[in-house]
């Protein structure tokens, strides 16, 4: 089968047209050698409004992933399980009403900052290993499926696909940072919007397709079985409190204008994630209630072989031509959108909170505004290519990002909410916390990943845990942080422990240097030289007269 040049033609005029918006964007920062700012490039100079920020919150969830694994999980085993749309339009309502005014007012600049506050460099890097592993195996897994949708439809080379797109999205984020993400965010959800709905009314019509109204069996609704309850809560409360630790939708909150513009799109957001699924989730249905040998497909059936490319097969074999092209942008602006979102969150991170730390530790002080960005920009580079390669060459990558999903919900969200709830955690518990969350949830094994288990939990059956596994080892991380934490505060305040043993320095405030014997320090010195007493409330943030945020008691 030779290359459809149509498709390939409207695929071309898409990628310059989004590329071209991403450099128009980027004239608000430019490409300079000097005088670069952090807030510019990684925050849009914290001036996301309504709009802008609307759309670009709802696109960071409505991916390629999202929309493919919609469609999936509809067709292979009934709506009931299609858990992401509820359940990331869930985390969004809850990050924006309990965590975002907690972040804006501090003047954080990326999600990592608070735990660099609160318990220190070390915990700092550890937490950023899960954040950035999350990041580039869902890059590498929707690039995947990306180039598989293209393959599907136009017969395109799967890795030339795949290098192309992400070589476009890496150009205009290096170039243009937040402004050139957010901006084609616009133009990428408006594609997606008008690329599925079109195809619905198509798909839903074809010869071969069963009223979805008139399926008596309603099997694409799907079951939930009791002895799937325990699973079915896991992944539930994995998606709800996993999709609020990830710095994708704390870039653009921290970049809001005010905290209430943060609140206001966080909520809105959590609405358009919901409505930007139906689509996805008809055509899923449409998939299941169709007789594939009607079509050239040639099957009963989608193979579990090519589940992953439901959505792609409903667009190529239910749709004219000319209606499954601009599908196919739908499906490519939906990916290239999670792409530069993720590139751009992972690089941030590792600018401000890796190499601002290895920097100070060597120099003594922190870097150039001028150099994080660069570094931030070389990282972005690493990144798309490690993504880029996972792509190509490992075909798991959905598995493994399944994986690097539980570790964020594990590892991180516990600490999350300990840094702005739990006033006594610190740097100790923190690290206990971390450690034996992790190995809770690695004894509980992974049936996907073929990781045989440990521990066998109520309910196993079949090599795979039914048990809410993976909510107990986070409930552990988090008890951990809170009991350590309190303990090691008593240990030390009663003396228990002499403060030379404080390797962390959590506790040094309890003495202070004087000409005679040590003595307790004053409330307001006790706060200001320890921050593991304090909240975020207890800080004030404003905006100095060169631009810059500074944040202090």
């Amino acid at each position: 089968m030779a290359v459809d040049i149509g498709g390939l033609i409207a695929i071309i005029v898409f990628y310059i047209v989004i590329l071209a918006i991403g450099i128009w964007a980027a004239r608000k920062t430019g490409f300079r050698a000097k005088n670069l700012k952090i807030d510019d490039s990684m925050l849009a100079n914290r001036s996301l409004g309504y709009v802008v920020g609307v759309f670009t919150i709802t696109a960071t969830w409505v991916g390629g992933g999202y929309i493919n694994g919609s469609a999936e999980a509809v067709a292979q085993f009934g709506l009931v399980w299609c858990q992401a749309p509820l359940g990331f339009g869930i985390s969004l309502l809850i990050g924006g009403v309990f965590f975002a005014d907690k972040m804006r007012n501090s003047g954080f600049t990326t999600m990592l900052d608070p735990f660099h506050w609160k318990f220190g460099s070390l915990m700092n890097c550890l937490l950023y290993i899960p954040a950035v592993t999350g990041d580039i195996f869902w890059t590498g897994a929707i690039l995947g499926a990306l180039g598989a949708t293209l393959k599907v439809i136009l017969d395109i080379n799967l890795e030339t696909a795949i290098i192309i797109s992400a070589a476009i999205s890496v150009m205009y984020t290096l170039i243009g940072g937040l402004y050139s993400v957010a901006y084609t965010d616009v133009i990428q959800l408006i594609f997606i919007f008008i690329g599925l709905w079109l195809c619905v009314p198509f798909s839903m019509t074809h010869e071969a397709t069963m009223d979805i109204t008139k399926d008596s069996d309603d099997r694409w609704v799907g079951k939930l079985t009791p002895m799937d309850v325990g699973l079915y809560m896991d992944y539930a409360l994995l998606l709800i409190f996993g999709g609020i630790p990830w710095q994708v939708y704390w870039q653009r909150a921290l970049a809001a204008k005010t905290v209430r513009v943060a609140q206001v799109l966080s909520v809105v957001g959590a609405f358009g994630c919901v409505f930007m699924a139906v689509p996805a989730v008809l055509m899923g249905a449409v998939a299941k209630s169709t007789n594939w040998t009607q079509t050239d497909y040639g099957k009963p059936a989608i193979t579990s072989d090519d589940s992953t490319l439901t959505l792609p097969l409903v667009m190529k074999h239910l749709c004219p031509t000319a209606v499954s092209f601009v599908g196919l942008g739908a499906v490519s602006a939906a990916v290239m959108s999670s792409t530069d979102s993720s590139i751009l969150s992972s690089s941030s991170m590792f600018s401000r909170n890796v190499f601002c730390v290895i920097y100070a530790l060597f120099k003594g002080n922190k870097p150039s505004e001028t150099v994080q960005v660069w570094v931030m920009r070389a990282a972005q580079i690493v990144i798309g290519t490690l993504a880029c390669i996972l792509a190509i060459e490992v075909k798991s990558v959905y598995d493994l990002y399944v994986m690097c999903s539980d570790l964020v919900y594990v590892l991180i969200f516990p600490q999350l909410v300990c840094v702005f709830y739990i006033r006594q955690s610190n740097s100790y518990g923190s690290l206990v916390g971390f450690i034996l969350g992790a190995f809770f949830r690695f004894i509980g094994g992974d049936s996907e990943l073929h990781i045989d288990a440990v521990i066998e939990f109520p309910w196993y059956a079949s090599g795979a845990q039914r048990f809410p596994y993976r909510t107990l080892a986070m409930l552990i991380s988090m008890f951990s942080i809170i009991g350590v934490s309190f303990l090691t505060h008593c240990i030390f305040h009663s003396s228990i422990l002499p403060l030379k043993y404080d390797i962390y320095g959590c506790f040094q405030y309890l003495h202070k240097k004087t000409d005679g014997p040590s003595i307790p320090a004053t409330e307001a010195e006790t706060k200001k030289s320890d921050p593991s007493l304090n909240s975020p409330d207890d800080y004030t943030t404003e905006k100095l007269s060169d631009g810059t945020y500074q944040t202090q008691l």
